[in-house]
């Protein structure tokens, strides 16, 4: 358990970013639930989410970076909410699957050819004696703007990707899982992209990153 706890290269909270990101939640009144489902809300809605927003650069998916941006990936968001709660003391890991998305898919499919992500980041944290899943990816904005309630995490059960919208049209469907990681595996996550993605080699720019 100690290495779901431990501060690494990429999850820095140590960093004065980090420790400034959780500071209102080093409250002994807060139990670790109520500091889980606060902590989900703040790095959900605080950081607009952008699929399009990659980089293979060790520097990009370190949290303390990833926290001065208003927006991230689904894993620089994961990577985020890792690093919060690690420095308030629970144990968490990076998860990782492969999903296709049925809603607004038009750009995405342009750019990447297809309308799968992957792999797709949510966070794995560890409250009252179990695992449990947690998905800060989608901020309410998108949500409203794309006719899906927003996803919520109450630190008790799954948090993850609504099947269907508003309408009742199917949203997203998780296709593989490649497991859990306590630590950012990086070159997987850039195997695996390169991999599912023909064309994003021809997008990246000579410093590894995608930003459309």
């Amino acid at each position: 358990m100690t290495e779901n706890l431990e501060s690494t290269y990429f999850f820095d909270y140590e960093n004065p970013s980090i420790q400034e990101l959780v500071d209102e939640f080093k409250d002994d009144s807060l139990s670790e639930h109520e500091k889980a489902k606060q902590l989900y809300l703040k790095v959900r809605d605080g950081w607009r989410y952008n699929p399009y927003d990659i980089s293979f650069r060790k520097e990009a998916l370190k949290s303390s970076n990833i926290a001065q941006k208003d927006y991230g990936h689904c894993i620089d968001k994961s990577i985020l909410y890792i690093s919060g709660l690690r420095a308030l003391g629970i144990p968490t890991k990076l998860h990782l699957a492969k999903v296709k998305n049925h809603i607004a898919v038009e750009r995405l499919t342009e750019r990447f050819g297809t309308n799968e992500l992957t792999p797709h980041g949510m966070v794995d944290v560890y409250l009252n004696g179990k695992w449990v899943k947690a998905t800060p990816a989608f901020n309410k904005e998108l949500c409203d703007k794309t006719g899906v309630a927003p996803l919520e995490f109450d630190g008790t059960n799954d948090s993850i990707f609504q099947e269907y919208g508003n309408d009742g049209q199917e949203f997203m469907e998780y296709l593989d899982d490649y497991g859990s990681f306590s630590d950012v595996p990086l070159d997987f996550i850039e195997q695996n992209m390169k991999e599912n993605y023909p064309k994003l080699e021809s997008l990246l720019n000579e410093a590894g990153d995608l930003k459309i």
